[in-house]
């Protein structure tokens, strides 16, 4: 289930699919947001407060506008600020400390989906047979070229060809699944 499938189940007040966003989100935004403030109280106030608003429709997702997850991680990262000044009222937050937040979350969300993205693609690797992921790792994690593949691993050069091949297509077939969902929340 995409997360804008799961998103408008929320807004219908659908408690299963809440739970099932959060435990989507939930060690992401925590990151996120501990990242932000130095804080765990603080940071596992601002994913309770994130939660409740998306429980009580608190701001709206528009798909036009971009990704579910980078609305939700700017939704985390406000969230975070006005805590931040809630707790700190001393705390002056001049010009350049409230832009520094802002900009260096795109690398804390890129860094996030990275992760994500990452271990999709662990999962998906290891479903394949122990004889394709070595072939796979030695080429795409190591860079060897297939013919040195071939003399390190003792095998003929068709064998590792037929094996890379038929690792590439399982794992394009698995991780399409992925991909295609992350495009429909675009």
């Amino acid at each position: 289930m995409t997360d804008l499938e799961l998103y408008e189940r929320v807004r219908q007040k659908d408690k299963e699919a809440l739970e099932i966003l959060y435990d989507r989100y939930e060690r992401i935004l925590y990151a996120f947001v501990l990242q932000l403030t130095k804080d765990r109280d603080l940071a596992e106030e601002a994913m309770q407060e994130v939660f409740i608003k998306l429980w009580r429709g608190g701001g709206v997702y528009d798909e036009s506008k971009g990704k579910f997850r980078s609305w939700l991680f700017t939704m985390s990262r406000h969230v975070a600020i006005d805590l931040i000044r809630k707790r700190k009222p001393d705390l002056q937050l001049d010009e350049s400390y409230a832009e520094a937040i802002p900009s260096e979350s795109p690398s804390v969300e890129k860094e996030a989906e990275w992760q994500e993205e990452r271990a999709q693609i662990e999962t998906a690797m290891a479903t394949l047979p122990t004889e394709q992921q070595q072939v796979v790792r030695l080429m795409y994690f190591q860079g060897l070229s297939q013919q040195k593949i071939a003399d390190a691993c003792g095998i003929p050069l068709g064998t590792v060809k037929g094996r890379v091949r038929l690792a590439l297509k399982q794992l394009r077939k698995q991780l399409s699944h992925e991909f295609i969902g992350k495009e429909v929340e675009q």
